[in-house]
């Protein structure tokens, strides 16, 4: 039987590998490239060195966006990551209807971003309002307004990997500590949450991956405003390479930087969580 896998794995693999070289590795070597170039279209792209990069690096908007990204990162992570968590802690008592809240909650991640924006919008300009104030007035409000829509699309999401999480903690391992005379929050930080580990990397990188790549939530909320304020990385991006006339390059050589980073940090959270799980 291992035989014959192995002599027709290469015809099964063939297909998704195709699909795979042309869908991403082919168009990410092409984007590498383009970052390097002055261009309008793939066919007439001029090489022009580290320009694109130096031009990225002195524009303020950029570093704007970015320094933005982090802080909206550091928070939604943050607080995403904790409500979840308590909330998949309450949801696994055994309480009644605990199945109808798991449905609510995790509904809101079945919404569209661009829809979510929009409904965010009018609920938190309507509020505003009577204060005679609007989103678009202080980039603060467009921040917390971004921090909250995302915390109630993703909570609910990362619930369900928690719950996934807790319910296989071994009864015995918790009923062994109760005799011992262990506390419900010595329960917690001692069993619970190490016994979570595997849970908690993949909650913490998808938290972090989908709050840097932010996009259409940011378009439809504040479109970046006031003044491109409120613009993060994926939207100042697109603003770059579509919105201003012969900057594709530059906008190239943004996306590059946003993979790089985006890339760095998500390895290096998956890493740092592993040596944690070894260890629990």
């Amino acid at each position: 039987m291992e035989k014959n896998i192995k002599r027709y794995f290469p015809i099964f693999v063939l297909p998704t590998l195709i699909a795979f070289l042309i869908a991403f590795v082919i168009p990410f070597i092409m984007g590498l490239y383009l970052s390097f170039c002055d261009f309008t279209t793939v066919t007439n792209s001029k090489f022009v060195g580290l320009s694109n990069y130096m031009n990225t690096f002195s524009d303020k908007e950029f570093l704007n966006a970015l320094w933005f990204t982090v802080k909206f990162a550091l928070i939604a992570v943050v607080t995403i990551n904790f409500f979840g968590f308590i909330m998949a802690l309450l949801l696994t008592k055994g309480l009644k209807g605990t199945n109808f809240f798991r449905t609510v909650f995790f509904m809101p991640n079945l919404i569209g971003g661009i829809v979510l924006g929009y409904i965010w919008q009018s609920m938190i300009n309507g509020v505003l309002a009577h204060y005679k104030v609007t989103m678009l007035m202080d980039p603060k409000y467009g921040f917390w307004g971004m921090v909250i829509l995302m915390n109630w699309q993703m909570i609910g999401y990362i619930m369900i990997i928690y719950i996934a999480g807790l319910q296989n903690v071994s009864p015995d391992l918790l009923e062994a500590a109760r005799i011992d005379g262990a506390t419900e929050l010595q329960t917690l930080i001692k069993i619970k949450i190490p016994m979570v580990m595997p849970s908690i990397t993949i909650c913490l990188f998808l938290t972090i991956t989908n709050s840097f790549k932010m996009f259409d939530q940011n378009l439809a909320l504040t479109a970046g405003g006031p003044s491109n304020k409120t613009a993060m990385l994926a939207l100042d991006i697109y603003n770059t390479f579509y919105g201003k006339v012969g900057f594709e390059g530059v906008g190239q050589a943004k996306a590059v930087i946003f993979f790089i980073i985006v890339a760095i940090i998500g390895i290096s959270q998956v890493a740092i969580s592993r040596r944690k799980e070894v260890e629990s």
